[in-house]
């Protein structure tokens, strides 16, 4: 058979290499650290080792896989297309600025640029939750062009990620408005709190909105802000010292609900 590919995958510091068909479906996985290739059917067992065989090291075992969770099993018949695990922090700015990266020269800065900075760094301090029981994923598309920045999923339940780029300058929250420097106030924390209330809707599950401010030189608010909690992109590791919300296995399955595409289509 050909036209297999090999998908490397990273997670909770464990490595997997799934073994897929043209059409995007997984029918096997190689597990590292356990020394095992899984296979989903032995139809295509001589294929997959022999694509594999660059990849592997040392003896294997090679058998069907373990009884899944309902997790597992949403992934593994999830089509690539739809998965959104794999996307980068900024994964749609970095989509679009390649797209279109703008004149060469410019006065100033493209804000496209501060934007994609602000998603990065907020999104590699969330992806170092990871390993901590936590998920994220990055750049959620919406309907109608909107997109929630990052979704993490953990212990301490789900949080509607929406990142502002205010490198050294002085941010004025008052609800809803958010001023960064001189610039005019803006609504932001209505946007915030919508965002987290489609994602509800989308999962069925309390989603709790964030703002994650990168690298302010300062921060002060005004008044009680309604539900929003404002964190800098240094204070996001405190997330993983909360818990008693949700089970491992929730986690998971909430995780395996998210990841897929179309369900974000109805919100």
């Amino acid at each position: 058979m050909s036209g297999l590919r090999v998908v490397p995958t990273r997670r909770h510091g464990q490595e997997r290499l799934y073994v897929c068909l043209p059409d995007g479906r997984n029918i096997a996985w190689y597990d590292r650290e356990a020394a095992r290739v899984n296979l989903i059917s032995d139809d295509h067992k001589d294929d997959v080792l022999e694509v594999l065989a660059p990849f592997l090291t040392g003896p294997v075992t090679v058998g069907p896989p373990p009884v899944p969770t309902p997790a597992e099993l949403a992934r593994l018949t999830l089509h690539p297309d739809d998965d959104l695990a794999p996307n980068r922090p900024g994964e749609a700015l970095l989509i679009d600025l390649e797209r279109d990266p703008g004149p060469p020269r410019r006065l100033r800065t493209d804000p496209r640029q501060r934007a994609l900075t602000a998603e990065q760094t907020v999104g590699e301090a969330l992806d170092r939750l990871d390993g901590t029981g936590w998920h994220t994923l990055h750049s959620v598309p919406l309907p109608g062009g909107a997109r929630i920045h990052h979704l993490a999923i953990g212990p301490a339940g789900l949080f509607a990620v929406h990142t502002l780029y205010a490198r050294k300058q002085r941010v004025r929250i008052a609800d809803p408005t958010v001023t960064v420097g001189r610039r005019e106030p803006q609504p932001l924390l209505r946007r915030v709190r919508a965002d987290a209330d489609r994602a509800s809707y989308a999962l069925t599950a309390e989603v709790r909105p964030v703002l994650a401010l990168a690298g302010p030189a300062d921060v002060s608010v005004t008044g009680p802000v309604r539900e929003v909690r404002i964190l800098q992109d240094t204070d996001l590791a405190g997330l993983a010292r909360q818990g008693g919300v949700l089970k491992p296995g929730d986690v998971e399955g909430l995780h395996a609900m998210a990841r897929d595409r179309r369900i974000w289509e109805r919100v």
